[in-house]
C-alpha cells in the first residue's frame, strides 16, 4: 500500500494508501469486490485502439521525452493520506514548461469505479496514481499489456543533472519493484515507505521500558502497559491487512527472506513454514492475554489510529504516510517513532533491525493513453530534487529520489524512519505479495484469514490452513498471471 497496498494514503506506498476503504460484507467478513468485475472488464484487453494519440513533439536537451508541446496531459491521483497539493504543485511546472499545452488534473480515492470504463473504452489518462481501497489490480495490468513500460523514463536524463539517469537517482529497490517479468518497468513508485511498529517514545518512557527486540520482552511491556490501563497494541480491525507491515518482515526476521520469497512464489506449503507458525503463534498471544485494545476487530484505519493517538494502546502496525494522516490527532509532544518488529529470540535468522521499506504510490502510463510522453515527463518533474523536498516537507514522507531531506527539517516520525533505515543497513525486506496478488493479500491473507485469527475466530493453525488453500487456489488460477522472484 501500495501502494502499494493497502494503505489509503501510500503514501504508499502501497499501496499499500490509500483509504475509503471498502466494508467487509456482512455473511464473509469479505471486502465486497468490484475488484473482479475489473477483473473480467480488463480480460478483454479493453476497448478499441486509440488512434488519435499525441504526436510526438521535437526532442531537445529540455524536453528530452519528446513531448508534443501543445497536446492535453490529463493526470488522475489518489486522494489519500499524501493530499493533492504535491501533485498539483509538479503540474504547475508542467505547465510553466509547456505553456502552450492544458492539464487536466483531478483527485479522487475511487480510482477503480472512476477508470475502469475508460480502460475498457480504451480512452484512459495519461497518469494515474493507483492507490487506495479501490487499486486496480497491478497483476492484472500488467498481464493484460494495459500499461506503458516506462523505461525511456528512466533512461533519460534527469531533470537536475543532464549527465545521469533518471534510474541513476533512485533509491535502491525502486526501478525492480516496477519490474513483474524480465527488463519491463510498469510502475513507478513515487514515495518511499517505511514500514513496522509505530509508537509514542513519550509512552514507552512513561512506563520506563525500551522497544523490545524479544518477544517475551514485548509480551512483558505489553503486561506493564495493561496495569497502567493502556493497551498493548491496536490495528485497523476493518482492514487487518494493515498487520501485514509488521507481519511479514518478522517472519523474514524469524525465518529469512527465503521464506518470504516463497509466499511470493505461492508456492507449496509456504504458509505451514515454522517461522510463519512462530509469527502467528505470537500475534495470536497478544489477543489471548487481553493485550489487544478492546473493539479493535471494529475500528477502521481512521478510527484506530486516533485510539493509538489518544494513548488507548501503545502499538499499531502501520506505514510511514500514519504521521501525515494522522497529523490532526497526534499530540504535539507524543514524539512519534517507528522500529523494526520485535522478532522471536536469538535463534531467528535475521538480526534485529530487520524491516520492511519499499516504494508506494504507485504512478502507471497507460498504454492507450494519449499523450504517454506527457505522462512520464510529468513523472520525470516529480522525480526532481525540488519536487521530491517538496513532498518530504509537506507530507512528512520520503519520495523514490534518493535524497531530497538536505536542508529539511525532519519530523519526529521521518527522523526515526530514516534512522531505522540506516540501523537496517542491508537487512531491508519487501515482500511483493501485496503487489503481485491484490485480492489474495487484502480480502484473503488480510480480511479472512488475520483478520478472523486476531478477532479470536481461528486458530493460528486454522488461519494458515486457510490462507495456504487460498494460496493454492491463486496458484491454480489460470485466469491469474503468476509472478516468482527472479
Amino acid at each position: 500500500m501500495g501502494s502499494t497496498s493497502a494503505e489509503n494514503s501510500n503514501n504508499g506506498s502501497a499501496g499499500v494508501g490509500r483509504r475509503d476503504l471498502i466494508k467487509r460484507s456482512a455473511a464473509l467478513g469479505l471486502i465486497s469486490v468490484p475488484t473482479m468485475s475489473f477483473l473480467s472488464a480488463c480480460a478483454s484487453s479493453g476497448g478499441d485502439d486509440n488512434g488519435d494519440k499525441a504526436k510526438a513533439g521535437k526532442k531537445t536537451a529540455k524536453n528530452p521525452l519528446a513531448v508534443n508541446d501543445t497536446a492535453q496531459m490529463e493526470f488522475v491521483l489518489f486522494d489519500g493520506g499524501f493530499g493533492k497539493e504535491y501533485a498539483e504543485d509538479a503540474v504547475k511546472i508542467y505547465e510553466k514548461n509547456f505553456p502552450k499545452a492544458t492539464v487536466k488534473f483531478s483527485a479522487t480515492q475511487k480510482i477503480q469505479s472512476t477508470l475502469q470504463p475508460r480502460f475498457n473504452q480504451g480512452t484512459p489518462p495519461d497518469l494515474i496514481d493507483n492507490s487506495g481501497a479501490e487499486q486496480m489490480d497491478m497483476g492484472v495490468l500488467v498481464g493484460k499489456n494495459q500499461l506503458a513500460d516506462l523505461t525511456p523514463l528512466l533512461d533519460a536524463p534527469s531533470y537536475d543533472d543532464p549527465n545521469k539517469k533518471v534510474r541513476d537517482t533512485l533509491r535502491p529497490g525502486i526501478v525492480e519493484m516496477g519490474q513483474f517479468d524480465g527488463d519491463p518497468v510498469w510502475i513507478m513508485y513515487y514515495a518511499y515507505t517505511v514500514y513496522g511498529v509505530w509508537y509514542s517514545q513519550k509512552a514507552l518512557d512513561s512506563l520506563d521500558e525500551q522497544y523490545p527486540q524479544t518477544w517475551d520482552q514485548m509480551l512483558a511491556v505489553c503486561e506493564k502497559a495493561k496495569k497502567k490501563g493502556m493497551a498493548g497494541w491496536t490495528y485497523a480491525g476493518k482492514y487487518p491487512y494493515y498487520l501485514p507491515f509488521s507481519l511479514y518482515p518478522m517472519i523474514g526476521k524469524v525465518g529469512g527472506r527465503e521464506v518470504l520469497d516463497a509466499i511470493d512464489n505461492l508456492e507449496p506449503n509456504a504458509w505451514k513454514n515454522p517461522a510463519v507458525k512462530a509469527c502467528f503463534d505470537a500475534y495470536y498471544e497478544l489477543y489471548k492475554k487481553g493485550y489487544v485494545l478492546k473493539g479493535t476487530p471494529g475500528l477502521d484505519h481512521i478510527q484506530s489510529q486516533t485510539a493509538w493517538a489518544q494513548g488507548k494502546a501503545l502499538f499499531i502496525p502501520n506505514g510511514s504516510w500514519v504521521e501525515n494522516e494522522s497529523a490532526n490527532v497526534i499530540p504535539k509532544d507524543f514524539d512519534l517513532a517507528v522500529s523494526a518488529p520485535t522478532g522471536i529470540d536469538s535463534s531467528d535468522k535475521m538480526p534485529f533491525g530487520t524491516i520492511w521499506a519499499s516504494g508506494g504510490e504507485p504512478f502507471i502510463v497507460p498504454a492507450k493513453a494519449k499523450n504517454t510522453a506527457g505522462g512520464m515527463e510529468q513523472l520525470r518533474i516529480m522525480l526532481s530534487e525540488a519536487s521530491s523536498k517538496n513532498f518530504t516537507a509537506k507530507v512528512k514522507s520520503l519520495t523514490a529520489y534518493n535524497g531530497g531531506t538536505d536542508g529539511i527539517t525532519l519530523t519526529p516520525g521521518l527522523k526515526s524512519g530514516v534512522a531505522a533505515l540506516e540501523k537496517a543497513g542491508d537487512n531491508v525486506v519487501n515482500p511483493r505479495i501485496q503487489d503481485w496478488y491484490v485480492q489474495l493479500q487484502k480480502e484473503q491473507i488480510g480480511v479472512a484469514g488475520l483478520g478472523e485469527m486476531m478477532a479470536g475466530r481461528l486458530t493460528p493453525a486454522e488461519a494458515i490452513k486457510k490462507i495456504q488453500g487460498f494460496a493454492d487456489a491463486a496458484a491454480k488460477d489460470s485466469s491469474i498471471k503468476h509472478y516468482k522472484h527472479q
